[in-house]
């Protein structure tokens, strides 16, 4: 019987040539060696995998799911293709206890996993013996108690109390931690699952969905559209499904269905805009599955089934840009993909230039600049950030992350710059024939994937050449390669926020002059208070702070964008009347768009850090991996720069 073994080479020629001969390696003989050391690779530098001689084509999963235990426990056969005839399938595999792989008809191979890579999100390489004749490997395995794209939840904290919750997040690296797999957004696989859960549990994956609870606690799942690993998606819990058109529908916890229904209710809408502007939905259901506020955050876009944040159900349908923006990625990220995540912003570019014009058919042209100035501002202040901090190479489109968490590259640059380069083509060449190019784009590279330069090429092929002096003008190069924000970025005119521009200079000047405050804000809707909180003066005092909250009950607002903009001045302006408020917010809230700024702001100062260290003890155990690693980051940072 083949078990985990540790394979006596120099580390040089590990994983240097996949083409080597086959290691004469026994068990008994083996002297004890150090752990091999795998290279990451050289295509896609966040994983190990070789998928460029031996790539994954098909999974079938058989998994069990045990809520005492907190593991998942299965098998993965992975129906694979030799490209080259290469000995070695070499996998992603982060803190997995593999039992067993076996090949083709059950016999046992050998396998080896390769130390842990520096960069802890990595992971090791799982190095595994096939021949070139080989066409299943099955590998049977467990997740680790503390798999960090798996957030298991006590029964007390999701909203019926009745049955734990579990859902997965596996963007960008952490599909690794729960699948054996080939962990990068260039290889794409189809998939069926067979999964076990406890009854009373119903079950949901990134696939044909059941719509109620299995009688004995199995469920059968097929996705036949191929995906990449980052689209796989598990969610178990006490859910109920509502349905909202022909084609769409959420799931909720029942004491949050009929919310859920009312404040998702134009989804079919939107579905039918899209299709209108950017051709056919390629994936036949479209749903949405609200989670636990733990979701780290607002929304995932799992083929099928969108995972989304309660935050944005706050019975108005303000927040509902998120759906457009999750649905939108049905065609920019899910049907064409980014090849790597150094190429992060084909997919999120796209998709807010695609969420953008969904709304503005929604709710029209005036509604649409709003959102887009709102994010623009936002924009404005990351890219300052960034050259403050001595990084504007982190402000470029096409990153460099060479060896580093991919996750640093999700910032507002890839959404937001992305998208005011797409609207910079569309109005230098006109809507109609950059409507034309785009739906022509993803229907020419339709499941497949797209890196920076191959777009480049087909950008200049297909529209930039049809107008030589216009394409001077699109300065391609300083969008894609250069920081910040170039000399032709789009104007973005707002009616609607420059009335409230107006009232905020008229409020900044009452409170210099300690005058009663008089704003006039008759008819605003959600986005122009927020445009108002985000954009209060940094150096506010407490006491002006109190004053606009007795004017305006900012820190009793029941809408999560208003309260993370307003706590993160509270936090700054040590504001007490709001502390509690505030505690409470981040306890419960686990999305990280919220968290980072309100903590970054709590550590302005050794009294803020004192009360975040407090605030975190409590909330950690409510945060998702992907939080925690980030505010992890930032409490080791402030506790360096401050150990005096």
């Amino acid at each position: 019987m083949f078990k985990k073994i540790a394979v006596l080479f120099m580390a040089a020629q590990l994983y240097s040539c996949s083409n080597a001969p086959k290691q004469d390696v026994s068990n008994s003989n083996l002297p004890k060696s150090e752990p091999i050391v795998a290279k990451l690779s050289e295509h896609d530098p966040h994983s190990f995998a070789n998928s460029k001689e031996c790539t994954v084509k098909h999974l079938d999963w058989e998994i069990n799911i045990d809520f005492n235990a907190k593991i998942l426990k299965g098998v993965a056969h992975w129906k694979i293709e030799n490209k080259t005839g290469t000995n070695q399938l070499i996998l992603d595999s982060r803190n997995l206890e593999i039992e067993k792989v076996t090949l083709n008809g059950e016999a046992e191979t050998e396998f080896t996993l390769s130390a842990p890579h520096q960069v802890e999100v990595f992971g090791s390489a799982l190095i595994i013996n096939i021949t070139p004749e080989t066409q299943v490997v099955n590998i049977h395995y467990s997740t680790p108690k503390n798999a960090a794209a798996l957030m298991w939840l006590e029964a007390e904290k999701t909203n019926g109390k009745r049955q734990p919750f579990l859902f997965t997040q596996s963007q960008a690296v952490l599909a690794r931690t729960w699948i054996p797999c080939q962990d990068g957004p260039g290889v794409r696989f189809s998939y069926t699952a067979d999964v076990t859960a406890p009854k009373d549990i119903l079950v949901c994956m990134s696939a044909e969905n059941p719509q109620k609870k299995s009688e004995d606690g199995k469920y059968h799942f097929e996705m036949h559209q191929p995906v990449p690993s980052y689209l796989m998606a598990l969610v178990a819990g006490d859910l109920e499904f509502r349905s909202i058109g022909q084609r769409t529908g959420i799931y909720a916890e029942p004491e949050m269905a009929d919310a859920v229904e009312y404040e998702f209710g134009l989804m079919q809408q939107m579905l039918e805009k899209a299709e209108a502007l950017y051709g056919k939905y390629r994936w036949e259901q479209y749903d949405v599955v609200v989670l636990p506020p733990s979701f780290p955050f607002g929304g995932m876009e799992n083929p099928r089934l969108t995972f989304a944040t309660p935050t944005v159900v706050v019975g108005d349908r303000s927040l509902t840009s998120l759906i457009a923006h999750e649905l939108a990625h049905s065609w920019s990220g899910n049907l064409v993909t980014n090849a790597t995540w150094n190429d992060f912003w084909l997919n999120e570019g796209f998709t807010v230039y695609f969420e953008q014009r969904i709304m503005e058919e929604v709710y029209g042209r005036d509604y649409s600049e709003m959102l887009a100035l709102n994010s623009y501002n936002g924009l404005l202040e990351e890219i300052a950030e960034f050259e403050q901090d001595g990084h504007s190479e982190a402000t470029h489109l096409k990153l460099n992350l060479k060896e580093e968490d991919p996750d640093e590259g999700l910032t507002s640059i890839a959404y937001d710059k992305g998208y005011l380069f797409l609207r910079m083509l569309e109005e230098t060449y006109g809507r109609e024939p950059f409507d034309a190019f785009l739906k022509e784009y993803f229907n020419t590279h339709a499941f497949g994937v797209m890196t920076t330069e191959e777009f480049v090429e087909y950008l200049d092929k297909n529209l930039l050449s049809s107008n030589t002096e216009l394409k001077e003008k699109c300065l391609i190069n300083d969008w894609i390669y250069s920081p910040g924000l170039p000399a032709n970025c789009p104007v973005i005119k707002s009616t609607k926020l420059d009335n409230v521009k107006k009232e905020l200079g008229i409020l900044t000047e009452v409170l210099k002059m300690n005058y009663p405050i008089i704003t006039d804000t008759t008819g605003w809707s959600a986005h122009e208070y927020i445009y108002l909180t985000a954009n209060l003066p940094k150096d506010i005092s407490a006491d002006q702070m109190a004053k606009i909250d007795a004017y305006f009950n900012f820190t009793n607002s029941s809408n999560s964008e208003i309260l993370g903009q307003w706590f993160k001045h509270a936090a700054r302006a040590r504001y007490k009347d709001s502390y509690a408020n505030m505690e409470s917010f981040l306890v419960r809230v686990g999305r990280r768009k919220f968290l980072t700024p309100i903590y970054k702001a709590l550590l302005n100062s050794p009294e803020g850090y004192l009360q975040a260290k407090e605030i975190y003890l409590k909330a950690k155990p409510n945060y998702h991996a992907v939080a925690t690693e980030t505010l992890d980051g930032l409490f080791e940072e402030y506790e360096k720069e401050n150990k005096d």
